[in-house]
């Protein structure tokens, strides 16, 4: 009886449908489901992510539908069309062709899954490695930035045959704002715009609205169709902004820390993960050995990572420095592949790296409580360096959860 109670205060809450582009790991996704207050909540509709090792991680965590292909050859099937003209008698061509022919009729129907149904909020994260500071910095002039613009051409799309997302939310590294002076994000608040939106943006870091030890500045954009709802929200104010900042302590922070690595692994249980002396003598170089080298620099981990619940980096293999702020530096998706941002911690029995599951707690996914990660793909074992890439191209999932509130909040107040 209980349960039937709560479905039905559940079911007479409105709901908000919502489709994701690039959604990756499901990140916003997952912030968005989260999301609710005494009178709505989201629906996840759809989403849409390119990458196969994402999709699969996706999958085993969601059950909503996910459209797995370029978004580009979603809006646009015809771009795939073969060629009428094409000659039966090339065997090699028509394998080729008939190749062609099933790519453009799955093309076909994920156009007509994205388009079967309106959704009142589009969301993404859409990719950030053409406007990184961490990356070449190239904006549009790179395919990934040119992206951008199939959000726009779905918005225009969605409405054409239904009606415009009445919200707009998207995620982007903190360097978009300043890259190419301005300009670049001048393009996208105007095409954004264009298509009837109140663009409101604002950067915010992890650490500070949420309980994640987690140094993460981001850009997130909002976007209102309606001018009554743009006018309500007021999120972005310095007022509530003040409200929603915590106040860490360093027993705060060191508690937070607690919650997301797991001091009880050791050697046996997680040796791949730990830095050994005997794996990277370069990383342990003694007074002695230092003396006798031509190095400028000496790194020993050993003594140099020597504080519990902290976090360090070798950068570059040439120094190792604490993170002074009591928290994780910023991850990124380089670490799995030895980049020079890989966040190093001092445990009871040495000196290891996070683990993949340690680097999705940090960004707020519930790991082993209700999150999975995948264990295989495609029959093979999945892999780490995967893993750690997704983590690090990830979202803060409490920070998209408090903005979603936050939207549901404007919206309520009509």
């Amino acid at each position: 009886m209980q349960k039937n109670k709560q479905k039905n205060k559940q079911d007479s809450k409105q709901v908000y449908k919502v489709g994701s582009l690039f959604a990756g790991v499901g990140g916003i996704c997952l912030g968005f489901m989260n999301a609710k207050t005494k009178k709505s909540r989201y629906k996840m509709v759809w989403a849409n992510e390119i990458d196969e090792f994402a999709c699969t991680t996706y999958r085993t965590n969601f059950k909503h539908t996910l459209l797995e292909g370029d978004i580009k050859k979603v809006l646009h099937p015809e771009l795939l069309k073969p060629d009428k003209n094409f000659n039966n008698n090339n065997l090699e061509k028509e394998s080729d062709f008939d190749a062609r022919v099933q790519e453009y009729e799955r093309y076909v129907k994920l156009h007509e899954q994205i388009l079967s149904e309106p959704i009142d909020v589009l969301n993404g994260g859409f990719p950030c490695q053409a406007f990184s500071i961490a990356g070449e910095q190239k904006g549009f002039e790179d395919e990934r930035g040119n992206l951008f613009l199939n959000i726009v051409d779905l918005i225009e799309q969605l409405g054409e045959k239904f009606y415009k997302p009445r919200v707009l939310f998207l995620e982007n590294v903190k360097n978009l704002q300043g890259h190419d002076k301005g300009r670049t994000y001048k393009v996208i608040k105007e095409k954004l715009e264009g298509c009837g939106y109140t663009i409101f943006e604002h950067v915010l870091n992890t650490m500070y609205y949420s309980d994640l030890p987690q140094n993460r500045e981001r850009i997130y954009i909002i976007g209102f169709l309606n001018k009554e709802d743009a006018e309500r929200f007021i999120t972005f104010t310095d007022e509530r902004l003040e409200a929603l900042h915590n106040n860490k302590t360093s027993e705060d922070r060191e508690n937070d820390v607690k919650a997301v690595i797991d001091y009880t692994l050791n050697k046996d249980i997680a040796g791949k993960y730990y830095y050994t002396r005997e794996k990277y003598p370069h990383y342990f170089v003694t007074e002695e050995e230092f003396k006798n080298s031509d190095k400028n620099t000496r790194i020993n981990l050993g003594e140099q990572v020597d504080e519990m619940y902290q976090f360090y980096q070798c950068r570059r293999g040439m120094y190792v420095r604490k993170n002074m702020s009591n928290v994780c530096p910023t991850l990124t998706a380089n670490m799995g592949t030895g980049g020079h941002n890989v966040p190093l911690i001092k445990v009871n029995d040495g000196v290891r790296k996070l683990t993949p599951a340690e680097t999705f707690k940090l960004q707020g996914f519930p790991v082993g409580d209700g999150y999975k990660l995948p264990e295989e793909h495609k029959g093979k074992k999945y892999s780490d360096a995967q893993l750690y890439k997704q983590a690090g191209n990830a979202v803060s999932v409490p920070v998209i959860t408090m903005l979603a509130e936050e939207i549901l909040r404007t919206l309520e107040n009509q």
